[in-house]
C-alpha cells in the first residue's frame, strides 16, 4: 500500500494538531516516521535501510472527520449542524444558517421591516419551538425579528428535530424545535474574533474569549457589532429595500464543575436601532419611515445535582427571566411593547437499567405583554393591549432501548393555563433499525400554542391594510411523520439517502386572511380544515477526495380554509429542490462550496384593483432559482473567505404595492414571495488564538 505524505498529514497531522504550517508538519512527519522506522528495526520486524522504508506498512489507519450534518441518533427525526456546516457560507446570523439545508427556510415575511419567518414542514416558524440549550427562548414580540439577534459565530451547533418531540421542554412543538447551543465556558482557552464586510456596506465585528478562572469555574464573553451603513433602492420604487440595523449584542457565560454539583448562567443583553421607508430623492417632506427600537435582556441559570454517576440519576433546575422592548413606527401607526417572561422547570432523570430511562418534571411560564398601539392623527389615545398567562404543568417520560436496533420515547404532560384551563400533550417517538444500512422512524403528537397577535404579528402593521385581531383561541394540532434512512457502502464510503414525511392536522389556528376583504387583514380563528403534507428525498455523499455533495428535492401540500373556502396557504412554494457540493483540497487549505436552490411557484394572495386601474400583482409567483459560492483559505491561526449570495440575481420586481401612495389601503409591503434583493458580494476573516 502506498502512502503519500499528504494522506498522512491529513490523517495525522491536520486532524490532531490543527494546520500547521508545510515546513513544520514536514518536520513532525520526519519525527514520526522515524520513531516508526526505529520501532520495527528494535523488533525486528521489518528490514529499513538508510534511505527510507523498503517495505510496505501492512496496516494504516485513518481517522475520519464527521460530517457537518448529522443525523439525530435518538427516536426523534431531525438533524445537527456544527461549526464545520456553518463555515461554508458567511453565516452572519441564525437566519442565514440554513442556506446548505433543504429542510429549512428562512424567507422575508414583508420588504419593508426586515422581519423573516422560518418555515419548516411547510408552515411558519411560529410552530416552532425556538430553544437555547433547552431552554425556550424568543416568543412573543421577539419571534418576528429573532434569527438576527443570534450571531453565526456565538454558536457552537444547531439541532433541528422535525414533528412530535420530546415533552420535556414544554408543549408548544407542533412542527418541531430548534435548539442552539452557544460557545461554552468550559471549551479549550482560546479568543477568536471575527469581521465581515458585504457589498450591500453591511459591516459586522464579533469576538468571543473564555477564561479558565480555577479548575472548576470558568466564563466566557461573547461581543457582536453590526451596521448597515446606509439604504439602498435598486428598484427605484422609493422605498429601502432593506432597513438600515445597528445592532449591539452582548453575553457573558458561567459554569461550574464540582464532583456532585453543576451549574450553567449567564446574562446577555441587545440593543437593536432599525430605519426604513421612503429614502432618497422620491422622499417627500411628510415621507413614509418604519423605525424600530429595540432593547432586549435575558439571564438564564441552571443547577444540576448529581446523584448516581453509574445510573445517570440528577435532579436539575433551570429557569430563564427575559425582558423585551419595542418601540415601533410604522408611518402614523404606533406601536410599543414591553414583554416580560419568566420560564422554571424542575426535573428528575434516571437510568434504572441499560434499557429503561425515566425523566419526569413540572414547569411553570409567564408571560405579560403591556402594548400601546395608536394610529395617527384619527386617534387621540392608544389603544391598551394588556395579555397576561400563566400556565403550569408536569411531564413524564419513558423511554427503551434495545441495544442498538430499537428505540421508543412515550411522554405526557398536563399543563393548565390562566387563560384557557386544563390540556393534555402526548408525543410519542420509534427508532428502528433492523439492518446496519436502514434505520427506519415514526413520531406522533399533539401541540399547544398560546397566540399574542399583536406582539407576533406586528410588522404587519406595516401594511395600508386595517389590521383585525379577532379574539383567538389556543391553538391545537396533531403531527404524524415517518423516515427510512438508508447507508449504502461505496468502496470505502458511504452514500447516506433518506426519505421522510410529515402531516400536520390543525384543530384550531390563528389564520391570517389576505384573501377576503381587499382593505383589511385578519387573524382570525379557524373555521374548516387545515393541514400540511410534506414529503422530502435526500442524498449525502463524501469521497475520499475532499468532495462532499447533498441533492436534495421536498414538496409542499399546505392548505388552510378561507371563508369557507379550502385553499392552497397563500406564499407557500410548492416545491424546493436543492444540490449543494463542497470540495476540499488534500491538506484542507483551500475549501469551496456552491449551493444552488429552485424554490417552486405558488399561490398569491386575491389580488385587487388599485387606484390606476392596475391590479395589484397576479394570481401566483413562478419558481426561481438561487445560487450562493464561498471560497475559503485556511491557515493555522485563521481563516478568509469570499463569496456572493443570489447570484442568479432574481428578485421580486415589486415587492411593495403602490410605494407612490404610502398613506393609502391599497398600500401593501407584506406579500413577499421572493428575494428583495439581487446578487451580493462578501468578505470576511476569522481569527483565532
Amino acid at each position: 500500500m502506498r502512502v503519500s505524505y499528504s494522506a498522512i498529514y491529513k490523517t495525522f497531522v491536520k486532524d490532531r494538531f490543527g494546520c500547521l504550517s508545510a515546513k513544520a508538519s514536514r518536520r513532525m512527519l520526519s519525527g514520526l516516521l522515524l520513531t516508526m522506522i526505529g520501532s520495527a528495526g528494535a523488533y525486528g520486524q521489518e528490514t529499513v535501510d538508510s534511505v527510507g522504508v523498503s517495505r510496505e506498512l501492512e496496516e494504516f489507519v485513518f481517522v475520519k472527520r464527521r460530517p457537518g450534518t448529522m443525523n439525530l441518533s435518538g427516536p426523534e427525526t431531525g438533524f445537527q449542524v456544527d461549526k464545520s456546516e456553518l463555515f461554508r457560507a458567511a453565516c452572519c446570523n441564525l437566519g442565514e444558517s440554513f442556506t446548505t439545508n433543504a429542510s429549512v427556510d428562512v424567507d422575508y415575511a414583508d420588504a419593508a421591516t426586515g422581519a423573516k419567518q422560518i418555515k419548516l414542514l411547510g408552515l411558519s416558524g411560529s410552530y416552532v419551538q425556538m430553544m437555547t440549550e433547552n431552554l425556550p427562548a424568543f416568543r412573543g414580540a421577539a419571534m418576528p425579528y429573532a434569527f438576527r439577534y443570534v450571531p453565526g459565530p456565538w454558536m457552537k451547533s444547531i439541532r433541528v428535530s422535525k414533528g412530535s418531540s420530546t415533552v420535556k421542554n414544554g408543549y408548544e412543538s407542533i412542527t418541531g424545535q430548534i435548539d442552539i447551543e452557544y460557545l461554552k465556558p468550559q471549551d479549550e482557552r482560546k479568543v477568536n474574533a471575527s469581521a465581515y464586510f458585504d457589498s450591500d456596506l453591511r459591516l459586522e465585528l464579533n469576538a468571543d474569549a473564555n477564561f479558565h478562572v480555577t479548575d472548576k469555574l470558568n466564563t466566557v464573553v461573547l461581543a457582536h457589532f453590526e451596521d448597515r451603513f446606509m439604504n439602498h433602492d435598486a428598484n427605484d420604487d422609493g422605498f429601502a429595500d432593506m432597513p438600515s440595523i445597528r445592532q449591539y449584542n452582548l453575553m457573558n457565560r458561567w459554569n461550574y464543575f464540582g464532583e456532585r454539583y453543576i451549574f450553567h448562567g449567564g446574562l446577555s443583553f441587545i440593543d437593536e436601532r432599525s430605519r426604513a421607508g421612503q429614502v432618497g430623492h422620491h422622499a417627500p417632506s411628510d415621507p413614509y419611515l418604519i423605525n424600530l427600537d429595540t432593547r432586549r435582556y435575558e439571564g438564564y441559570m441552571k443547577h444540576a445535582f448529581i446523584l448516581n454517576r453509574e445510573r445517570n440519576s440528577n435532579i436539575a433546575l433551570a429557569g430563564n427571566l427575559s425582558m423585551h422592548e419595542l418601540d415601533a413606527a410604522y408611518g402614523r401607526k404606533l406601536y410599543d411593547v414591553n414583554e416580560k417572561a419568566a420560564y422554571a422547570q424542575l426535573m428528575y432523570e434516571s437510568d434504572f437499567t441499560s434499557k429503561h430511562n425515566l425523566s419526569a418534571g413540572m414547569s411553570l411560564n409567564y408571560d405579560y405583554f403591556g402594548q400601546h398601539l395608536r394610529r395617527l392623527p384619527t386617534a387621540s389615545e392608544p389603544d391598551y393591549l394588556r395579555e397576561k398567562e400563566t400556565v403550569g404543568g408536569a411531564y413524564a417520560q419513558y423511554t427503551f432501548k434495545l441495544d442498538s436496533r430499537l428505540t421508543a420515547m412515550a411522554g405526557i404532560r398536563g399543563d393548565y393555563s390562566s387563560q384557557y384551563g386544563f390540556f393534555v400533550t402526548p408525543r410519542f417517538n420509534v427508532r428502528y433499525k433492523p439492518t446496519d444500512v436502514l434505520t427506519l422512524k415514526a413520531s406522533a403528537g399533539k401541540g399547544y400554542r398560546t397566540v399574542h397577535a399583536w406582539a407576533e404579528y406586528n410588522y404587519l402593521l406595516a401594511s395600508g391594510r386595517e389590521l383585525v385581531v379577532e379574539n383567538l383561541k389556543q391553538e391545537d394540532a396533531w403531527n404524524y411523520g415517518i423516515s427510512a434512512d438508508v447507508s449504502i457502502p461505496v468502496g470505502a464510503q458511504t452514500l447516506r439517502a433518506s426519505a421522510e414525511y410529515f402531516r400536520t392536522d390543525f384543530r384550531q389556528q390563528a389564520v391570517v386572511d389576505y384573501d377576503s376583504d381587499p382593505d383589511r387583514l385578519t387573524i382570525a380563528n379557524l373555521d374548516g380544515r387545515s393541514y400540511s403534507n410534506v414529503f422530502q428525498v435526500e442524498v449525502n455523499f463524501e469521497s475520499s477526495f475532499g468532495i462532499s455533495a447533498t441533492a436534495a428535492y421536498r414538496l409542499n401540500d399546505v392548505k388552510t380554509t378561507y371563508s369557507g373556502k379550502l385553499m392552497e396557504k397563500a406564499l407557500t412554494s410548492k416545491y424546493k429542490a436543492l444540490l449543494s457540493v463542497g470540495y476540499k483540497t488534500p491538506l484542507e487549505l483551500w475549501q469551496f462550496d456552491a449551493t444552488i436552490v429552485l424554490n417552486g411557484g405558488g399561490r398569491l394572495p386575491a389580488p385587487y384593483q388599485l387606484s390606476n386601474g392596475d391590479m395589484s400583482w397576479a394570481e401566483r409567483f413562478p419558481a426561481f432559482p438561487s445560487l450562493n459560492v464561498q471560497v475559503t483559505r485556511w491557515f493555522r491561526h485563521f481563516s478568509i473567505y469570499a463569496g456572493g449570495e443570489n447570484l442568479t440575481n432574481y428578485r421580486q420586481k415589486n415587492p411593495i404595492v403602490n410605494a407612490s401612495d404610502p398613506w393609502s389601503r391599497t398600500f401593501d409591503p407584506t406579500v413577499v414571495w421572493g428575494p428583495i434583493t439581487g446578487a451580493m458580494g462578501y468578505l470576511g476573516v476569522r481569527v483565532n488564538f
